[in-house]
């Protein structure tokens, strides 16, 4: 059965998808997960073996109606024997990363939707006061992390030290280590952390981006070790924040080092320029994508006020060139900004535009300055390379004759819409993604962590003399006649 127009149902995308793993990817683990989850992050990698690699994974789980009837059923006879309800948790795991050319093809289609990954093992659980929507580790320190809910705080969190909890029904909530203040109306997306120095950046429905430092909230691990048993893993010589756990009943509070006017409407996503803790972007619901220096003030450098049709979902500064911008919108497409000449007559000029995919999230690739992804709610993740637009030549098999320029690889593992993703820096051709597809696969949604072959990604001439190379084994290796 085909829906209207001839376009494949999801379940059967979904098969032929799958019939495909053993050629399209080095390794893939589908991870069933029992509550919704928002958001997931890669963390510090904690250990490296011979074919694999051991490292912290963040994610939410989000206590939510939209489960099985049977489940529901349960859940309800329990709940009428409480107090208490299902509370909202961040989750530090532990994730086996199997090395590249280690996995069998046969192992790494074989799953099973309905269960958990071995590769991921729940390590420590945070009783979080409300939805995760955003979670952004701090890259001075990734045992760091910041959250996002539905308040106007954003909620810092040192998760090495923070104590196990268990999410029982009724369960007190954990105790965030700073608070930061500043927003008048809820903040609930918009959130980044400074790859310079340790400052945080929001926005929210009061149209307004705030800044904070947290530089003077931290201290030498030596230091917190001697205080908090609970810290004593922190031994890499890093930054641990200073507060203490259960030495108060209430956290430390942070206020703002700027708040920033511009926007006319909700502010949806921001990101930090890449070489600097005073340069920073916002997209919002008003369709600008704002740039901001707060060496001069508290107004925008640059307003761009039609950068797209629709409202801006998300953006991001490309680590590597740092002209680049990307915007992602409702009008169903990526834009690609050079800072140098962000406008003409006031309107957006951007440089490319990527077609076909209503961006939720945006995220450059580590490695290569010219590679970034795409998550949207028609549970794709596209992987793009803006260096192939107006090519004529594509390897074969990597581009559909259908597909829109500068579009390369796409995941399609997630049967519902794809709420995050993050490329992992130690590993940089890995990605973890998470999709809200409850009802597809009968649990609270699909965690997936997976790496494209990288026949895929490498230049064409390398590739074609290893295919070379492979050929005149398998002839060297064929029995003479």
């Amino acid at each position: 059965m085909r829906e209207r127009g001839g376009k494949a149902t999801v379940d059967e995308r979904y098969t032929q998808w799958k019939s495909l793993i053993p050629v399209l990817y080095d390794w893939l683990a589908n991870h069933n997960l029992v509550w919704p989850s928002l958001s997931c992050r890669w963390g510090p990698q904690l250990e490296q073996a011979t074919y694999k690699n051991r490292q912290r994974l963040y994610l939410s789980e989000q206590a939510s109606e939209s489960r099985s009837l049977a489940f529901t059923i349960i859940l309800a006879a329990v709940m009428l024997q409480t107090d208490g309800s299902v509370p909202n948790t961040l989750v530090i795991a532990n994730c086996e990363v199997v090395k590249p050319r280690v996995a069998a093809a046969e192992h790494i289609s074989q799953f099973n939707e309905e269960a958990r990954s071995p590769f991921v093992k729940k390590y420590k659980t945070i009783i979080h006061p409300g939805e995760v929507n955003r979670i952004r580790e701090l890259p001075q320190n990734s045992k760091i992390v910041a959250t996002h809910t539905d308040s106007p705080d954003v909620l810092i969190w040192d998760v090495e030290a923070q104590p196990n909890r268990h999410p029982m029904l009724g369960a007190a909530e954990s105790r965030p280590d700073l608070i930061l203040t500043g927003h008048q109306q809820n903040a609930e997306f918009a959130l980044a952390m400074c790859p310079t120095e340790p400052f945080v950046l929001s926005g929210g429905k009061d149209k307004s981006v705030v800044l904070w430092s947290i530089h003077d909230h931290i201290s030498s691990v030596a230091e917190s070790t001697s205080k908090s048993p609970a810290s004593a893993s922190n031994s890499s010589g890093k930054q641990s924040i200073k507060a203490g756990n259960e030495k108060s009943s209430d956290s430390t509070t942070v206020g703002p080092r700027g708040v920033y006017q511009g926007h006319e409407d909700t502010v949806e996503d921001v990101q930090f320029c890449p070489s600097s803790a005073q340069e920073f972007c916002s997209v919002g619901d008003d369709s600008c994508l704002i740039l901001w220096d707060a060496r001069v003030g508290t107004s925008p450098v640059v307003k761009v006020e039609k950068a797209h049709n629709a409202d801006l979902h998300c953006v991001d500064w490309n680590p590597h060139d740092q002209n680049l911008i990307l915007t992602g919108s409702a009008d169903n497409s990526v834009r690609m900004f050079d800072r140098r000449n962000l406008t003409s007559g006031g309107v957006g000029s951007p440089i490319y535009k990527f077609e076909g995919h209503k961006a939720a999230v945006l995220c450059w690739s580590p490695d290569r300055a010219s590679v970034f992804g795409s998550a949207a709610e028609d549970g794709f993740l596209n992987i793009w390379d803006h260096e192939r637009v107006g090519k004529k030549k594509e390897r074969a098999g990597t581009k559909t004759p259908n597909s829109p320029p500068g579009l390369f690889f796409q995941h399609a593992g997630h049967r519902d819409k794809v709420v995050d993703f993050h490329w992992n820096t130690s590993d940089p051709w890995t990605i973890v993604s998470v999709s809200d597809d409850c009802g597809s696969t009968g649990g609270g949604g699909t965690l997936q962590i997976w790496r494209m072959s990288d026949l895929i990604y490498r230049p064409e001439e390398e590739v074609l003399a290893e295919l070379e190379k492979f050929k005149a084994h398998l002839l060297s290796c064929s029995p003479k006649s």
